[in-house]
């Protein structure tokens, strides 16, 4: 255990629960720690961050079955980055958002600010989408071009709640896009079925 000026930090060590694997799972946790004298060792009290150090992954949820796997590496690497840099994650996840684009809303090739407009003109997606699709090219812009503060002159950085904003909404496109239809289609094969074995047509 050691401790600079956020605190405490401290290797938490799990072993993994799955029998054929048996590995060591660690996470960096940071936080504030009290000596507990009867037991003899430190009790976490207040923790202030968790970090999956060992094996290298995301806390983030899995990647549906039905998004193609062009799209879903450049998300799933964008989870991971986040923790090491926001900048990273942002840009892949501008990366994910543009393929997307291409394979699922039918988009023209071109600079994804454009592509983002012709889908918000489109009126196809949901108005809370669409605003978060233009959230995305918004952030992306500070994770690809240097971009300063008019008050400070600072260079404006993408902070960790828009990156992980960036992953929230390609999460809720991978929905729309992708698994949404999917389970609609598995829900009108059915019926069709049912319908066909009763002598009427399919639905139109």
């Amino acid at each position: 255990m050691e401790k600079d000026v956020h605190g405490m930090w401290y290797i938490q060590s799990y072993k993994c629960p799955n029998n054929h694997c048996l590995k060591n799972i660690l996470y960096l946790v940071n936080g504030q720690y009290v000596y507990n004298h009867s037991a003899q060792k430190f009790d976490l009290s207040q923790p202030v961050s968790l970090r999956l150090i060992h094996p290298k992954g995301s806390m983030r949820p899995p990647v549906p079955i039905e998004v193609p796997t062009h799209i879903s590496v450049d998300y799933s690497e964008a989870c991971i980055v986040l923790a090491d840099s926001t900048k990273a994650s942002a840009a892949l996840s501008r990366r994910c958002l543009q393929n997307l684009l291409l394979d699922a809303a039918g988009v023209s090739k071109g600079d994804l600010s454009g592509q983002i407009q012709s889908v918000i003109d489109s009126g196809k997606l949901p108005s809370h989408l669409s605003d978060d699709i233009d959230a995305i090219r918004n952030i992306g812009n500070f994770a690809a071009h240097p971009n300063k503060s008019k008050s400070t002159g600072e260079i404006l950085e993408v902070e960790p709640n828009e990156a992980e904003w960036n992953l929230e909404v390609l999460e809720a496109l991978f929905d729309f896009y992708y698994v949404q239809p999917a389970k609609a289609a598995i829900r009108r094969a059915a019926l069709n079925a049912k319908l066909a074995d009763s002598g009427k047509p399919p639905m139109k």
